[in-house]
C-alpha cells in the first residue's frame, strides 16, 4: 500500500498514536507523519504510506494554516491551557489594540521555542529538560508568518480576554510561541486556549477523514499523480531510467526547478530538483524506485 492519506486527529492523542491508531486500521507499519501537532491540538495531519514515506520531509516543509484560540491574563509554563499558572495580570485592551498587536507579527522574526518542545539540545528534548527541572537557554528559530488575523468577537470575563486568530505559518513556527509573543506586545501573558490545523500545503481539513472513517473504509489514499500533478514529467528511455535509477547528476536542459521522472510503465522513479552548486544541472531529491503513478 502506497499514499497519501489526510487525517483529521483528535483532541487527547499525540500524533504518534494517531499514526499507530491509522497503521493498525490499515494493516501497516510503514507510515509516517508530516508535523507534529500537541495531544490538545485537532485538525490536519498527513501521513504518508509505504513507499511514500519518503515524500515526508517534503510536505513537512510546506506553510501551515491554523486557528487558534487565545486566552490573555495568566501565563503558564506550557504556554497553552493545560499547564500550570506560573503568573497572571490584568488586561484590559481594546479591539483596536489587540488587532495591532496580532497584525504586528506579520513577516519573519526569531521565536523563543517553548520549553516544553521535542526540540533537542545536546541529543535532549526540551521537555525532558523541563520535567527535570533543568533550566537551559531555549533556542530561537526564524519562522515567516505570512498573514494571520482576529476571527469572531472578543469576550473579556472572570478577569481574561478570549479571542481566536487565524494564520498561515512557515514550518517550525510554535503557536504557542506566537501567542506569548501577541501577547508581549500588549504588555501582557497570553496562553493557547485550543489549535486546530485547518491546512498544510495543499492539504485541507476538509477533505480529511476522521479514525471512524477509516475504520468504516470510508476513505480515499492520494496517489503520486495526484500529489506531483503540477510537477514537470519526463518520461525515460532505458538508458535514462538506468542513470536516474543510479542517482545520476544530470544536465538540466528541461529549464525547470523539479522534474519527476516517470517510466513507460507509468512507475514514478524519482524526483529531482536544481543542483545547489551548479544551476545548470539537477540532482536527486527524493527517490521513489517505482511507485505506480495512478
Amino acid at each position: 500500500m502506497d499514499g497519501i492519506i489526510v487525517v483529521n486527529k483528535e483532541e487527547g492523542f499525540t500524533s504518534r498514536d494517531m499514526v499507530n491508531k491509522v497503521g493498525k486500521i490499515l494493516g501497516t507499519k510503514k507510515i509516517g507523519h508530516t508535523g507534529t501537532l500537541d495531544p490538545m491540538a485537532t485538525g490536519v495531519l498527513v501521513m504518508c504510506i509505504g513507499k511514500c514515506t519518503s515524500l515526508v520531509d517534503v510536505i513537512t516543509s510546506d506553510y501551515k494554516e491554523y486557528v487558534a484560540g487565545v486566552r490573555l491574563g495568566i501565563l503558564t509554563d506550557t504556554l497553552d491551557t493545560t499547564g500550570n499558572i506560573i503568573d497572571e495580570c490584568s488586561v484590559n485592551y481594546s479591539r483596536d489594540e489587540i488587532i495591532s498587536s496580532i497584525e504586528s507579527m506579520i513577516g519573519e522574526y526569531y521565536q523563543e521555542v517553548p520549553k516544553y518542545s521535542a526540540v533537542k539540545i545536546n541529543g535532549k528534548k526540551l521537555y525532558e529538560y523541563a520535567r527535570e527541572g533543568i533550566e537551559i537557554e531555549l533556542p530561537k528559530r526564524l519562522v515567516n508568518i505570512r498573514s494571520i488575523e482576529l476571527v469572531g468577537d472578543i469576550d473579556c470575563h472572570d478577569g481574561f480576554i478570549d479571542f481566536t486568530i487565524k494564520c498561515f505559518v512557515s514550518k517550525g513556527t510554535y503557536i504557542r510561541s506566537l501567542i506569548r509573543d501577541i501577547a508581549s506586545k500588549l504588555g501582557c501573558y497570553g496562553v493557547m486556549s485550543s489549535l486546530i490545523r485547518t491546512r498544510q500545503g495543499d492539504f485541507s481539513i476538509d477533505d480529511s477523514y476522521s479514525i471512524s472513517d477509516i475504520e468504516s473504509g470510508n476513505y480515499k489514499l492520494i496517489n503520486l499523480g495526484t500529489f506531483f500533478n503540477d510537477k514537470y514529467k519526463v518520461i525515460v528511455d532505458e538508458d535514462l531510467k538506468k542513470a536516474v535509477l543510479n542517482g545520476a547528476i544530470l544536465d538540466n536542459k528541461y529549464g525547470v526547478d523539479q522534474v519527476l521522472f516517470v517510466d513507460r510503465d507509468g512507475l514514478v522513479i524519482a524526483l529531482y530538483h536544481v543542483y545547489d552548486k551548479d544551476n545548470s544541472k539537477i540532482k536527486p531529491y527524493k527517490m521513489f524506485g517505482g511507485i505506480k503513478w495512478f
